[in-house]
């Protein structure tokens, strides 16, 4: 809800809290344990951005935040919140477009293997600093040879491509090991299994998407982006790292404004503990700079999450606007988080802070925005405003109402598989096992030659050695004749000799 100056009214102490419009970009938190609220406040901070003109981009974890598609209606609780409060509720639906990495709950969203980056690969796969050396020289190699890496099926073909020619690359990329490149597959068939093949491909998201105005009764009104968000919880690597690639891709897709009146948008980040869960150095580096650079876009970060203890320190600072439900203390670790949580407001001297986060009811929060100079409020104990829209979700038929209205199913109904590396190295493949039969064809040819000319010359031989013993019996019997001749001529003549001189 706006009030007359178009200050964000959210929450209610003795007197109406104010985000300011041109210090909403300077990032916020939501924070407080199950059960207190924080699905509300997200719904409520999301729908009077929406009235400023601003578009948000959630994630809804159980399908409740739907409902912000639809009017909401008149309780009793908020009867009784109206005239505590001294407002009227407006009621009313607010635009919103639904998505979902999986296919079923809204439309997709489709990101490159290229685009996705080394870095959140490592994360989502816990690859050993080795294995993400080996990643980071098989995406170069895919870069330099122009082999577009599109889908799951184009990485693991170019892991084998490079994996089974390894010795080739050593000298420009480093050392490729094979144990390396086996882990990679197999954190990558995980991956798979749930459901990465649907989120990693072509068309890839058009982040301005995100940052539709629509009319609503005559009334401009930021598009709500609403990720359907309960399977992709239960791979809590993967919905980090998908929501920092979101994240990232917005940082680098906007220009620099500087200061604004308003931000062009909000990004809230639900559930924000597992970004930070075992993160790498090199990502919370990411992470830190994206969060102290986006503000200067225009845009907006609001965390949430049970503890604000969950958010490393140099990111928590950047948080100046606050919504904290109630935290627990059961242990002495939770009292040591809750006095810290306590500490980091501005403090009111006509509250104890730290007992109040033990005693705040659900809907109520210890509230401390930023004022027009950028210096925080000091902190107050309030009521969170009630949402105009439902609270709870839609009906599977109006949410498939909101998604044949969005005008996106043909952008990104169809998924696409271009020539990438996939299909480039299978041609390769097929090109050498092309010129593997040729050249065993040609073997093959060589060794029939072979052995039809060793049959020619052994048939050859034989002949010969038959002409040569039947020419040597030729002269045998012809010389035996001969002698037998000569001998029968001899014994002739020496008879014919001695008749004649016994005459």
């Amino acid at each position: 809800m706006l009030d007359n100056e178009n200050r964000l009214y959210v929450a209610h102490s003795d007197h109406p809290l104010f985000i300011e419009p041109k210090m909403a970009n300077r990032h916020g938190l939501i924070a407080g344990a199950t059960g207190t609220g924080k699905t509300v406040s997200l719904q409520v901070l999301a729908e009077t951005f929406s009235d400023l003109g601003v578009p948000c981009f959630m994630a809804d974890m159980k399908g409740d935040l739907s409902g912000v598609y639809k009017a909401g209606s008149l309780s009793k609780f908020i009867e009784k919140r109206q005239n505590e409060f001294g407002v009227q509720f407006e009621f009313q639906p607010y635009p919103v477009q639904f998505f979902d990495v999986y296919q079923t709950q809204g439309h997709p969203l489709r990101v490159t293997v290229r685009d996705f980056g080394v870095t959140l690969f490592s994360r989502i796969m816990s690859l050993s600093d080795t294995q993400e050396g080996v990643l980071t020289a098989v995406f170069k190699i895919a870069e330099d040879k122009n082999m577009p890496l599109d889908d799951l099926k184009d990485l693991r073909a170019m892991l084998n491509y490079v994996g089974q020619n390894a010795k080739d690359f050593q000298t420009d990329y480093g050392n490729i090991s094979s144990q390396s490149v086996g882990a990679i597959q197999r954190n990558l068939l995980a991956l798979q299994e749930q459901g990465g093949d649907l989120f990693f491909g072509l068309p890839s998201f058009d982040i301005d998407d995100f940052f539709s105005i629509e009319k609503i009764n005559g009334i401009k009104k930021g598009m709500i982006n609403i990720l359907a968000a309960d399977k992709l919880y239960n791979s809590p690597r993967l919905y980090s790292a998908f929501l920092m690639w979101l994240l990232s891709s917005i940082y680098n897709k906007m220009p620099e404004v500087g200061d604004m009146d308003k931000p062009k948008f909000i990004f809230f980040f639900d559930e924000a503990h597992l970004l930070f869960n075992d993160a790498s150095k090199a990502l919370l580096e990411q992470i830190e700079k994206i969060v102290r650079l986006i503000r200067s876009k225009g845009v907006g970060v609001y965390f949430i999450t049970q503890n604000p203890m969950d958010i490393p320190e140099n990111v928590l600072g950047q948080l100046g606007n606050k919504v904290q439900h109630a935290l627990r203390a059961f242990t002495p670790k939770d009292q040591k988080a809750v006095k810290a949580v306590a500490q980091s407001f501005c403090s009111n001297p006509n509250l104890d802070t730290e007992k109040a986060l033990l005693e705040l009811e659900t809907g109520e929060a210890l509230i401390s925005f930023l004022n027009e100079k950028g210096n925080p409020n000091i902190v107050e104990r309030a009521k969170m405003l009630c949402p105009q829209g439902q609270i709870g979700p839609i009906t599977e038929a109006e949410r498939s109402d909101a998604m044949k209205n969005s005008g996106l199913e043909n952008k990104y109904g169809k998924t696409m598989d271009r020539e990438s590396a996939y299909e480039m190295l299978q041609k390769i493949d097929e090109a050498k096992k092309r010129e593997e039969e040729r050249l065993a064809q040609e073997k093959e040819l060589e060794k029939e030659k072979k052995e039809r000319e060793k049959a020619a010359e052994k048939e050859r031989k034989a002949t010969s050695k038959v002409a040569t013993k039947s020419k040597s019996v030729f002269w045998s019997v012809l010389n035996k004749l001969l002698t037998n001749l000569g001998n029968a001529l001899i014994k002739n003549l020496l008879g014919t000799s001695t008749k004649k001189r016994k005459r």
